[in-house]
Parts: structure tokens; C-alpha cells; sequence
């Protein structure tokens, strides 16, 4: 059942008045796939628009912070914490990894969806006039924990 509909099939916000407060945590990963130069670039510390990953970092963190605004029928949350690691793979990817926590009455799936793919999208943005035809790929939901549906984790 798709709990964002009302009786009437039309979109709504999930009442969460009466869910408990819990202890939750989703973390979520994203790829940038680049040129191996761009890639260099990125880890020589090169790049004219200053530190990639300390930017894209940064934009990941503020973008779970605000996902509410970007996602119609999330609710605001008071996240109590958010990590965003990024982190060369192979010779042309970048590898982003966003863990988001809280003590509240729903999930942080959304917050770190969306960190690892504003951070992805930073990476792209910084890096688009060296290389535009880096592919953002892979942004998934790799684990959650609390809430009524307990724990999950993508099957390997």
C-alpha cells in the first residue's frame, strides 16, 4: 500500500502523530563516473574552484538538512546527524556514501537519498567544465534501521 495516498488515491502526507519515537538511520551511496584526468585533478588538489570533495561534503549536508523543502511530502526533521564520505574508486569514480541518524517518529531514507545525490550533483557542477560527460549513477538506498519495519539492508 502506498502510504502517501488517501482513501481517494490523492497525495498526502503521512500522519505520524502516533508513531513512537525511535532511534533511526538510513544511509544511502551515489557514484560520479569521470575521466581518469578529472579524477587527478580532483585528488592533486588541482581543481581552480577549490577542494571537490570538501564542497560536495557540505552541499550533501545542507541538502539533507532541507529535503523537506525539495521532497513535497516529507516532514521536516531535526536530524542529529549527517555523514557524508566521498572517496576516489577505481581510476574514474568517485564513491559517496551518506549516513543520516535521528530520534524521531519517521525515517531519514529521503535526507540520505538526497545528500548523496546533491553531493553527486556538486561533484558534477564543480567539474563540468573539464569533463561533461561524467555520469551520476548507482544513487540507492543501502540500509535502514528503527522504526516499525526494523531493519533493512540491500542484499549483496
Amino acid at each position: 500500500m502506498l502510504t502517501h495516498l488517501d482513501f481517494q488515491g490523492r497525495a498526502s502526507m503521512v500522519d505520524v502523530t502516533d508513531k513512537a519515537v525511535t532511534a533511526r538511520e538510513a544511509t544511502a551511496e551515489a557514484r560520479v563516473r569521470m575521466r581518469p584526468e578529472t579524477l587527478q585533478l580532483i585528488q592533486q588538489g588541482g581543481h581552480p574552484k577549490g577542494d571537490v570533495f570538501a564542497v560536495a561534503r557540505i552541499a550533501g549536508i545542507q541538502a539533507a538538512k532541507k529535503t523537506h523543502e525539495l521532497i513535497p511530502l516529507c516532514h521536516p526533521l531535526l536530524l542529529t546527524s549527517i555523514k557524508v564520505e566521498l572517496a576516489p574508486e577505481g581510476e574514474d569514480c568517485v564513491h559517496i556514501r551518506a549516513v543520516c541518524k535521528l530520534a524521531g517518529q519517521t525515517g531519514v531514507e529521503m535526507e540520505a537519498l538526497t545528500a548523496a545525490s546533491v553531493a553527486a550533483l556538486t561533484i558534477y557542477d564543480m567539474c563540468k567544465a573539464v569533463d561533461k560527460g561524467m555520469v551520476i549513477e548507482g544513487v540507492r538506498l543501502l540500509e535502514k534501521r528503527g522504526g516499525k519495519s526494523g531493519h533493512w539492508q540491500v542484499e549483496s
